[in-house]
């Protein structure tokens, strides 16, 4: 800890040391020219004796500053040098401390937290449309004001300190809990790193911790340029399995592949806790005439296989669409239609009260009728994305038929997601999908549900049986 004060311009008045670390010294001072309580960051002597680091870090605290008429970005007053020549900027006095200081003490709460992570995807995006990259996106750099939204802070000053990253011998210089695989790698960061950086500190925020955790800063830099992203809900049951698919894409190493902004990433984050609160909710429908007869018309595809390579590939249809209409005779008759079409073939049942089934299916000009029992509900409607899922899983199986593996991996997860519980064919080959990518990808995690998911739906197949085989000979305990 630093045990003198800088030596700051006499406006500046009774600095008081408020945080520290390895870059510099945070103090809390009064401008005395306009009468308000400030914040000044001095450099660490360390950096600020290097002439060319001295040039670089004013010229990009001179570029952030030019930010700072922007919604959720910290307002920075003054840019200088001390009487002892160490660079300093002068900022907002933001009192509410950091996400991390807030992360030390206690979990927030999933909405708090994506509040946090809205107005921090909206600073982002306007620098990024500005051209500027932050470079060091994590909580630290979060800071809470007294009405609890956030300011970013230090923008470009990663880039100030070495061009990213990895610059001193045998050191990593930024946060590496947060960094985006190239930039591990020594890759220039791009907006795209930012993105990563923002999933990572989305993934602390909704899980309690990083999503790699290592003994130290090297070797967690290493785990994010060359390991597998860890699932939210692996790491905590209670965190809603929705989210998978979404940190799949956020944290994935190929940045073309990830969200296209930040909105999008925390956009994709609240719909799937928005999807898991919908899904856990009751509803109890009004109650039927009695007498009443429920008439169910089912569209249906063919189930067909496209097989690619060793294992297989399962294609699903691409428009899926579900309509419930309710029609009455009467007071004392109702009749519910419920519709489901995909690929343009139909299938019809007819449920009545007392639970008889009459099933009628129609492929290739071919019809055949039985007679089943059944319960007399209708089943539940799939998730409202679920076209979206189809159209996802149409998207990963091209990736995967172009061996492009990894980047078919977060395109399939968000297309379960989507489908999940929906007990369509599109779930079924979409569940074949992941398992085939994941497995392809050298990961065990998941891959055997995924298979008996896809067989529920769809039924005994060649293609699920050899990934099954394949799964217990490499997966097995």
């Amino acid at each position: 800890m630093p045990a003198t004060r800088p030596a700051l311009p006499s406006r500046y008045a009774t600095p008081e040391l408020i945080a520290y670390g390895g870059m510099g010294e945070v103090y809390r001072a009064t401008d005395e020219t306009l009468g308000r309580t400030v914040a000044v960051k001095v450099l660490s002597e360390r950096y600020a004796r290097d002439d060319e680091f001295h040039a670089r870090f004013l010229r990009e605290a001179q570029t952030a500053a030019s930010l700072s008429g922007e919604a959720n970005v910290i307002v920075i007053h003054d840019v200088g040098e001390t009487r002892d020549d160490l660079p300093f900027i002068v900022m907002e006095y933001v009192p509410g401390g950091t996400v991390a200081d807030r992360l030390r003490t206690r979990r927030v709460d999933s909405e708090q937290a994506l509040r946090w992570l809205e107005q921090a995807a909206a600073a982002l995006d306007r620098a990024h449309a500005r051209g500027i990259v932050h470079r060091d996106v994590k909580p630290a750099n979060l800071l809470i004001a007294d009405d609890d939204t956030i300011r970013v802070s230090d923008f470009g000053i990663a880039r100030a300190a070495g061009n990213d990253t990895l610059t001193l011998a045998g050191t990593v210089l930024g946060s590496s809990g947060y960094m985006a695989p190239e930039q591990a790698r020594g890759d220039p960061a791009t907006p795209a790193s930012d993105r990563y950086a923002l999933a990572c500190v989305a993934f602390e925020l909704l899980t309690g911790r990083r999503p790699f955790v290592r003994d130290n800063p090297a070797a967690e830099a290493n785990a994010h340029a060359t390991e597998a992203a860890p699932s939210p809900s692996e790491v905590d049951p209670s965190v809603p399995a929705a989210l998978d698919a979404v940190f799949a894409r956020g944290l994935t190493k190929r940045p073309e592949n990830r969200h296209a902004s930040c909105a999008e990433l925390v956009a994709d984050l609240r719909r799937a806790l928005a999807v898991t609160r919908s899904a856990a909710t009751t509803v109890v429908a009004a109650p039927r005439p009695a007498g009443a007869t429920v008439t169910r018309h089912v569209s249906r595809p063919r189930r067909t296989a496209v097989l690619v390579g060793a294992v297989g590939l399962l294609g699903a249809g691409a428009a899926l669409a579900w309509a419930l209409t309710g029609i009455g005779d009467g007071a004392d008759s109702a009749t519910v239609v419920l519709t489901e079409t995909l690929q343009g073939e139909t299938v019809e049942r007819t449920v009545t009260e007392a639970s008889t089934v009459v099933l009628t299916e129609t492929v290739d000009g071919e019809t055949v009728e039985r007679t089943v029992t059944a319960e007399a509900s209708a089943p539940p409607p799939p998730p409202a994305s679920a076209a979206d899922g189809s159209a996802l899983n149409d998207e990963g199986f091209r990736l995967l038929q172009a061996g492009d593996v990894e980047g078919a991996l977060p395109v399939l997860e968000s297309a379960v997601a989507a489908l999940a519980g929906s007990a369509t064919i599109a779930e079924a080959y979409a569940s074949y999908n992941l398992a085939t990518a994941r497995f392809a990808l050298g990961r065990c995690d998941g891959v055997a549900e995924l298979v008996d998911r896809s067989e529920q739906v769809q039924g005994k197949r060649k293609e699920i049986d050899q990934l099954r085989k394949k799964v217990e000979k490499d997966c097995g305990d």
